[in-house]
């Protein structure tokens, strides 16, 4: 009878082991080459939700906040005529360079800057 609860015993101790055991897999994001051709990118469909949700739902970018002002209304405006753009030279749009540095954590998705960045090179377009 020792013999039985001691391998009843083992097998429960292996079971609760093997079942308690959890591996989390992160997969990195893939690769994004910031120089290769850009990407026609929509600003109302697809820019101005990021801003909206990153940007001025945190508090900051909103009117009477920090400028640019992100509200999605409003959002092409300021940017793009507040000089935070420069379709000539892309890496040196204010913008661009805060979402790559500072502000990195709070739009933290490559895919999601590199759609910034394709859309500065695309001249800006108000689509």
């Amino acid at each position: 009878m020792k013999r039985v609860l001691i391998i009843f015993g083992l097998i429960l101790t292996l079971g609760l082991f093997l079942t308690s055991c959890y591996k989390d897999v992160i997969l990195p994001e893939t690769a994004v080459d910031p120089d290769g051709p850009p990407q026609p990118v929509s600003y109302s469909l697809e820019l101005a939700p990021l801003f909206n949700s990153s940007c001025a739902l945190s508090g900051c970018h909103v009117v009477g906040g920090h400028k640019p002002y992100m509200n999605t209304d409003i959002s092409y405006q300021q940017i793009v005529n507040g000089g935070f753009v420069n379709t000539d030279i892309p890496k040196q749009s204010i913008l661009y360079i805060e979402i790559n540095g500072e502000m990195k954590e709070h739009i933290p998705s490559a895919k999601d800057r590199q759609k910034v960045y394709d859309w500065i090179r695309n001249g800006a377009p108000n689509n």
